[in-house]
């Protein structure tokens, strides 16, 4: 269903501050964007809802860096991962942020699924995505323990805390001068004659008009598009929220790589993926929710048990617990098919100094420092 959208709000025109670049959001994305912006000369403000950065979307991931496999060619996605990964690799590298280069299997256990990775293979080739394609024998004698018939191998696909990515680039924004504002929820927003007025609540409720603004709120960046004035109606997307659960895996387990199935419709499968100390954990699954929720049905772990025990016979059940849910925002519903990232910016709505962030999904969170040089290219 789709999200439910904010309450309209008047912008008052009492207590009005002024600043130059203002960024609505402070997850990944909306950080990354922000030390972007305030290291090339910006003089920036981060403006969170929250208690805390980077509680959101962010918080709630599989902590993956994608290989950029899965989207068609030439899309945002396609485009942005591939570029975003290796940005992300080197700056991890260099500012000591923990990450390890794991590597992916993504693996076929029907006849039906083998035929499907080489229409996989051919896909990540168009992105500039190197896959091996290799038996089913040699992936068992790599990965002991599991039922499969042929697989992938994606050696650039790893693993990242990604707090302490969001800790690195807070620095490095504070560093440039840029200041984040917690507790201060944006309700409602206009714009005209090349300037943005935001009506912002919480602690210190102000209208703050500002040269520069970046809607980077993820779940609520949609939401409040809703009720931007000023801004062209074609420009105001709907959007559907896709909740995925996560097990984690108590105790140990034979797997030092990712491994994925042949991606589902909706998403890529309940899939086993790992944290940097090694524990294992499941999901996401795919429900389709009309507001947000983040619930975890312990009952979901009977699908969980029977989709892993397809590939994984020995998976012990009991073994399996909640951990934690988390909520993709997606700009078509359950039938929509492929979409890709909207940054929409003055290029394409008229708007001076206005960058929308939409439909920021997976893989946001390995595509945060392209999509970063992105909205400071489109407000140059």
């Amino acid at each position: 269903m789709e999200s439910k959208e904010i309450e309209s709000t008047e912008i008052e025109s009492t207590d009005t501050l002024e600043a130059e670049t203002v960024v609505i959001g402070a997850g990944v994305v909306g950080l990354a964007i922000a030390r972007t912006l305030a290291r090339s000369g910006h003089d920036v403000i981060v403006l969170e809802a929250g208690d805390r950065f980077g509680e959101g979307i962010s918080a709630r991931n599989s902590e993956v860096i994608h290989a950029g496999i899965y989207y068609p060619r030439q899309s945002l996605k396609a485009r942005l991962c591939v570029d975003g990964r290796q940005r992300l690799y080197d700056y991890c590298s260099s500012r000591h942020v923990g990450h390890r280069k794991c590597g992916k299997w993504i693996i076929a256990t029907t006849e039906e699924q083998g035929a499907r990775l080489r229409d996989i293979q051919s896909s990540a080739a168009d992105n500039g995505v190197a896959l091996t394609l290799v038996e089913g024998d040699d992936v068992a004698r790599e990965v002991p323990g599991i039922r499969v018939r042929a697989g992938l191998w994606s050696p650039e696909t790893g693993i990242i805390d990604t707090h302490g990515l969001m800790l690195s680039l807070l620095g490095e924004l504070e560093d440039a001068g840029g200041q984040l504002v917690l507790r201060s929820p944006v309700t409602g927003a206009k714009s005209g004659r090349g300037n943005h007025w935001l009506s912002v609540a919480g602690d210190m409720p102000c209208t703050l008009k500002a040269r520069n603004v970046i809607n980077a709120a993820g779940l609520g960046a949609a939401p409040l598009a809703r009720h931007w004035l000023g801004l062209p109606d074609e420009y105001r997307p709907s959007q559907w929220f896709a909740r995925g659960v996560y097990f984690s895996y108590s105790g140990r387990h034979p797997f030092h790589t990712l491994v994925y199935p042949v991606p589902e419709p909706g998403g890529l499968g309940v899939h086993l993926t790992l944290d940097l100390a090694g524990q294992a954990r499941f999901g996401p699954d795919v429900e389709w929710i009309s507001e947000e929720d983040y619930t975890v049905d312990s009952d979901r772990v009977h699908a969980f048990a029977a989709g892993i025990r397809q590939w994984w016979p020995g998976l012990d059940a009991a073994r399996l617990q909640p951990a934690y849910a988390g909520i993709r925002p997606k700009l078509t519903g359950p039938d929509g098919g492929f979409f890709d990232f909207r940054i929409d910016g003055p290029e394409d709505h008229g708007v001076a100094g206005l960058v929308n962030l939409f439909g920021i999904e997976s893989p946001g969170l390995t595509s945060c420092l392209a999509i970063a040089e992105r909205v400071k290219g489109l407000l140059t």
